[in-house]
């Protein structure tokens, strides 16, 4: 982060001395802070925390106390501005990139401090005063601060550099090499207790499950059910034939599935079965789908209705299974190009009339299909597009030479890195039409516009049809007219299928007009 005070560092030497060194200077500056402006207050802390990480002949316990109350400090701005992220329904992607490179960038500054503390507590050997008031919360607040690291490159879905998790691990050794990883301390804010073992699992079990099919939103109410639900998952101290994941502290790698015992036991190795967790899960999702509240003890971070929650938890039980999914579908190595477009207006276009193959006058972008399956197509994006391609986004595609567009949708988005990325698409319908449908209410009334809908005739129950329409359209009382080659039906809603900021795909019952 580049800011007014990126220079703090330079102004002070051993002689002069660093001004957040002295307890009394550090109280003034954190209570000077802008309280009302989150955008300055947090340029200032960032400021602050560059110069810490410069700074020389800094003593390592006030360092760890600069920091940690710099933290405490920018805890309500950067829940502020995550909710502007998280919550905002169209921001521009020059605001979503402000956003997560103040948020990112924060958590990255502060994690670098702490390992600089942790070095300077431990140089020579730990004191028994730093062992009891020091360690414990530092070693928390730096596994959480790299963890937090963690999930705002998940929120960018990627690539996480591997390096991350070997700060992880060596932090996680650390604290077991002093005798503190399972030491409780208060980190202040809304985290309440934890320690720096509780930390890592969290991080551990977050990566496990899978995030790059979920939105940013879903991706932090997932975090918020793993840390809710985290002591009831079991992390044995040797590998059993039932565990799911494992990882080594020593190495710059990430958890991986325990497909067969690794090659060589060390110390360092680390593993983690769902336990009672995913039956936990499984139950409140059930108890959700029957119209239930949320527990009042699950905290996370606001009330959701049980629509976005679901997913979520559907999303969780899943991937955090005594026995994970597995690819339902063949996959086939392919390459060709494939024409695709997003959107539902786009899509209304192309499937509206024969075009001989490109509609003219829309953005069409040419992404290289890797792999094919019955389900859909993986494919490799060398120059991302602007703020549209995101987990859940409409697609039309047509294959290279081929004539026929097929729509389908976003399921899993991960980047290669700031120009690449890699994305996983689900075939929703081959065979598709356009058309416009009016409520029932209204449609003979010829002035009223029509709403623009696609109909997907494959693979639907006997007499419905799957309906993609604009966003908040569907409405459980209301009952579409259809008119195609001059007949007339009637479509009774049944339910929601998937709703996104882009469209709604809807089940409808077909009735005679």
């Amino acid at each position: 982060m580049l800011n007014k005070m990126g220079n703090l560092g330079a102004l002070f030497d051993r002689k002069n001395g660093h001004p957040l060194a002295n307890p009394r200077e550090l109280q003034q500056i954190v209570s000077e802070l802008p309280r009302d402006n989150a955008f300055k207050s947090l340029d200032e802390i960032g400021g602050w925390l560059e110069s810490l990480a410069v700074a020389e002949g800094f003593p390592a316990d006030r360092l760890f106390i600069a920091a940690s109350q710099l933290e405490d400090a920018a805890l309500a701005h950067l829940r502020r501005l995550s909710r502007e992220y998280l919550h905002t329904v169209r921001l521009s992607k020059a605001e979503e990139r402000r956003l997560w490179a103040i948020n990112a960038g924060f958590w990255r500054q502060l994690a670098e401090v702490y390992e600089k503390a942790l070095a300077g507590l431990l140089a020579g050997g730990p004191t028994p005063e730093a062992l009891r008031h020091q360690l414990p919360g530092l070693c928390a607040r730096l596994i959480a601060a790299l963890r937090a690291q963690l999930k705002w490159e998940q929120f960018h879905y990627g690539p996480t550099p591997p390096t991350l998790w070997a700060r992880l691990g060596a932090a996680l050794l650390r604290a077991e090499e002093c005798g503190v990883a399972t030491r409780l301390s208060n980190l202040g804010g809304l985290t309440g207790n934890t320690s720096p073992l509780a930390e890592y699992r969290k991080a551990m079990v977050f990566h496990a499950a899978s995030m790059d099919s979920l939105l940013p939103l879903e991706i932090e109410l997932a975090e918020r059910f793993i840390a809710h639900y985290l002591m009831a998952f079991d992390f044995p101290q040797q590998g059993e034939h039932d565990c799911v994941y494992w990882v080594d502290l020593a190495l710059a790698q990430p958890p991986l599935r325990l497909a067969r015992m690794p090659a060589e036991a060390t110390p360092t190795l680390r593993f983690f079965r769902p336990g009672r967790a995913h039956r936990e899960m499984a139950e409140l999702l059930q108890l959700l789908e029957r119209g239930s509240d949320v527990p009042a003890d699950i905290m996370l971070g606001g009330q959701y209705p049980a629509k976005t929650l679901i997913p979520v938890l559907r999303h969780l039980a899943a991937y955090l299974a005594p026995i994970p999914p597995q690819r339902r579908h063949d996959r086939h190595r392919v390459k060709h190009r494939m024409s695709v477009m997003s959107g539902l207006v786009n899509a209304y276009v192309v499937f509206s009339g024969d075009f001989g193959g490109r509609p003219a006058g829309l953005q069409i972008e040419s992404w290289v299909v890797e792999n094919v399956s019955r389900g859909g197509f993986g494919a490799y994006v060398n120059s991302i597009p602007g703020e549209w391609l995101k987990v859940g986004a409409l697609l039309a595609l047509q294959p290279e030479g081929g004539e026929n567009w097929v729509l389908g949708c976003v399921r899993r988005y991960h980047r290669e890195s700031e120009d690449e990325a890699r994305v996983g698409i689900e075939t929703l319908a081959r065979a598709v039409v356009a058309v416009e449908l009016k409520p029932k209410m209204i449609s003979s009334y010829a002035a009223v516009g029509g709403i623009p809908a696609l109909l997907l005739e494959e693979n639907n129950a006997p007499g419905e049809l799957r309906v993609v329409l604009p966003p908040y359209t569907f409405d459980p009382r209301e009952a579409l007219e259809l008119v195609r080659n001059d007949r007339r039906n009637l479509l009774e809603p049944l339910l929601v299928i998937e709703q996104t900021n882009d469209y709604e795909l809807a089940r409808y019952r077909v009735l005679p007009g």
